[in-house]
C-alpha cells in the first residue's frame, strides 16, 4: 500500500534520451539529424499565425465522432473537436474537447530544399470543397503556389476512426528532392479540471525499436533535445489524448528525427515543448504520412498496431508487472460494461464481489492455516527455548512440528497478496484509462478524480477497521496487532483522499465482501481451542 501511495511520485521522472542538447531560441527550425537545417534569417514567429491584415478561412470536415477544422493558410489543423468527449477546464466547461491550442496550429508543413527553406505556413491554398460531411470516406485537397513551386496536400477521412491519411506532392524545388519539416504544435489543448495534473503528463512519445517518452517537464525553457530515427511514428500527448503522425505503410520511409524545445513552464510543470519530425521527399515530389488525433483509447490504439497502444503505458517503471494485469482488468469492466448495461460504479463493485468470491476458497485455506499455527504456537515457542543453542537441531524440530499439524508458515500470507496486483492494476487505470474520465456515479462528478466529500475513503477506512477487528477475534492479546488495528486503517483513509473515488469505491466494496468470511472463520477460530501436545527430545 506504501508502495501505491509513494512510488507513482517517482514513476515518470525518467530522463529523456537525446542524441544531443543544447541551448536555442523556441522557433528555430527543427533540424534532420544528419543533415542541420539553417537558421531562420527572419525573426522568428509563432508557426501558422497569419501576419496582421491576412485573412484565412477555415474548412470544417464533420463526421460522428470529430469536427476537424484545416485553415487554409499553410492548410494547417487549427481544430480538432472530439464530439463524444466533453471538456472539464474551467474556460470551455462542457463543450467538445478541441485538441488544438488557440492560435498554435498542428501539422505546419516546412519543406528545405538545397539552402532553401520554403514555409508553407505562409501561403494560401485552395481548397477542393468549402466543408466536407464525411459519411462513408472523405476527401479534402489544397492546393497552393508561389514563385514556380506547387504543393498539394490531399487529406483522406474515415468517419469511425480518428484516423486520417496526409498525402503531398511537390514541383518545381528542384531536382534534388527535398526535406519535409511536420511540426506537431507544441502540446495539445489542456481540456481536464486539473490542468497541473494534466501538464505533467505531457510528453512526446516516439517509437524506433519501441515506444521511448520524453517528459516535457525534463526539458529546461529554450532547451532543444534532438532524436535519431527512423522512427515508425512520433506523436505529443495529454493525460488523456493524443496526437501523432505515423508512417507505417511500407512503401513509404519513415521519419528521419525528430526535435523537440523546451517551452515555458507552468509552476514546476512544463506546459508546452515545440516537435517536429523530418520526412524525406523523393525527387518525384511525394510523400505521404498518416495521423492520429484522438483520445487515448488502448483498445482502439491496439487495432492500429506497430505498439501504438503502448503510447500511454500503465505502470511506469513498474508497467512489465502491471501493463498485463492492467489490461486484462481494463477488459473485463469493459466487457461487464457494456454487455450488462451497467453503470461503471455498478461495476466496480460486482467487480469486487467477483474478486473476493474467486478468492474465497485461497482465503478458507488461509484462515484454516492460520488457525492451525495458532493452535502450534505454543509449541514453536516451547521447541525454540529448548533448542536455542542448537540451530541445526532446532530447524529439523519446527519443520517436524509443521509436517505433524500441517502447519504451512507462509499459508496465510499468500491469499492476502493476491488481490494487491489487482489494487496496483485499477491505481493506474483509473489514472490512465479514459473510458473512465468523466463517469459520474451517484454523489461522485467523475470516478477518476477524487470523492470531493470524501465519502468513499471514509467508508474504506471504516471497512478496513471492520475487518481487521473481526480479524483479531480469538487471536491472544498482542499490542502490536492491537495498535496496527487503529493505525493502518487511519493512514490508509488519509493515503486514498485523494486517490480517484472508483479505486475507493472497489477497495471499500471488496472490503465490505470479505466481512462474512471473515466473521466465520473467526467463529471457527473461538471454537477450536489449542490443543498443546509435550515437546519430546
Amino acid at each position: 500500500m506504501m508502495v501505491v501511495a509513494i512510488a507513482p511520485t517517482f514513476f515518470f521522472k525518467r530522463p529523456p534520451k537525446p542524441v544531443g542538447r543544447s541551448a536555442g531560441p523556441p522557433d528555430t527550425v527543427p533540424a534532420e539529424p544528419r543533415a542541420p537545417l539553417p537558421p531562420p534569417t527572419a525573426p522568428p514567429r509563432p508557426p501558422g499565425r497569419p501576419a496582421a491584415g491576412e485573412a484565412a478561412d477555415t474548412v470544417w470536415v464533420a463526421t460522428p465522432l470529430y469536427r476537424f477544422g484545416f485553415s487554409t493558410r499553410g492548410a494547417q489543423l487549427v481544430a480538432a473537436q472530439l464530439l463524444t468527449y466533453r471538456s472539464f477546464a474551467p474556460g470551455d466547461s462542457a463543450r467538445p474537447v478541441d485538441l488544438v491550442p488557440a492560435g498554435r496550429p498542428l501539422l505546419v508543413h516546412r519543406l528545405v530544399a538545397g539552402s532553401d527553406t520554403v514555409a508553407l505556413a505562409d501561403w494560401r491554398f485552395t481548397p477542393s470543397a468549402r466543408e466536407l460531411r464525411v459519411a462513408d470516406r472523405g476527401v479534402l485537397s489544397f492546393t497552393g503556389t508561389r514563385g514556380g513551386a506547387a504543393v498539394t496536400l490531399t487529406y483522406r477521412f474515415r468517419p469511425d476512426d480518428y484516423l486520417f491519411d496526409v498525402e503531398g506532392e511537390v514541383s518545381g524545388l528542384g531536382p534534388t528532392g527535398a526535406l519535409l519539416v511536420l511540426g506537431l504544435g507544441d502540446g495539445v489543448r489542456s481540456v481536464e479540471a486539473d490542468s497541473m495534473d494534466d501538464y505533467r503528463n505531457y510528453s512526446i512519445v516516439a517509437k524506433a525499436a519501441r515506444p521511448e517518452r520524453t517528459d516535457f517537464r525534463s526539458l529546461d525553457p529554450g532547451e532543444r533535445v534532438e532524436l535519431n530515427g527512423p522512427f515508425e511514428w512520433v506523436g505529443i500527448k495529454s493525460k488523456y489524448f493524443f496526437v501523432v503522425a505515423l508512417a507505417l505503410e511500407e512503401h513509404r520511409p519513415q521519419f528521419g528525427g525528430a526535435l523537440a524545445i523546451g517551452g515555458p513552464r507552468n509552476g514546476k510543470a512544463a506546459a508546452r515543448a515545440a516537435v517536429a519530425v523530418t520526412l524525406a521527399v523523393p525527387q518525384a515530389g511525394q510523400f505521404g504520412y498518416q495521423v492520429y488525433a484522438g483520445p487515448l483509447e488502448y483498445r482502439r490504439q491496439a487495432r492500429i498496431g506497430h505498439g501504438l497502444d503502448d503510447a500511454n503505458p500503465y505502470g511506469g517503471i513498474l508497467r512489465g508487472m502491471i501493463q498485463p494485469v492492467s489490461v486484462g482488468v481494463v477488459a473485463v469492466l469493459l466487457w461487464m460494461h457494456e454487455r450488462l448495461s451497467l453503470a461503471y460504479g455498478w461495476v466496480l463493485i460486482i467487480f469486487g464481489l467477483l474478486v473476493r468470491l474467486l478468492l474465497w476458497p485461497l482465503n478458507q485455506k488461509a484462515m484454516e492455516s492460520s488457525v492451525r499455527m495458532q493452535a502450534v504456537a505454543p509449541l514453536l515457542k516451547a521447541t525454540q527455548e529448548r533448542y536455542k543453542n542448537e540451530p541445526e537441531r532446532l530447524q529439523r524440530e519446527m519443520l517436524r512440528l509443521y509436517k505433524e499439524h500441517k502447519v504451512n508458515p507462509v499459508g496465510g500470507c499468500v491469499p492476502m497478496l493476491l488481490p494487491m496486483p489487482v489494487l496496483f492494476a485499477l491505481f493506474f487505470v483509473f489514472a490512465n484509462t479514459i473510458e473512465f474520465r468523466g463517469v459520474p456515479f451517484f454523489w461522485l462528478p467523475d470516478l477518476s478524480r477524487a470523492d470531493p466529500l470524501y465519502i468513499i475513503p471514509l467508508v474504506m477506512g471504516l471497512s478496513m477497521f471492520a475487518l481487521s477487528k473481526i480479524g483479531q477475534i480469538g487471536v491472544p492479546p498482542n499490542p502490536q496487532t492491537k495498535m496496527m488495528l487503529y493505525f493502518l486503517p487511519v493512514m490508509m483513509t488519509v493515503m486514498f483522499l485523494n486517490f480517484a473515488s472508483g479505486l475507493n469505491l472497489y477497495y471499500a466494496a471488496s472490503n465490505i465482501f470479505s466481512l462474512p468470511q471473515q466473521y466465520l472463520i473467526a467463529r471457527r477460530r473461538l471454537r477450536q481451542a489449542p490443543v498443546p501436545k509435550q515437546v519430546t527430545s
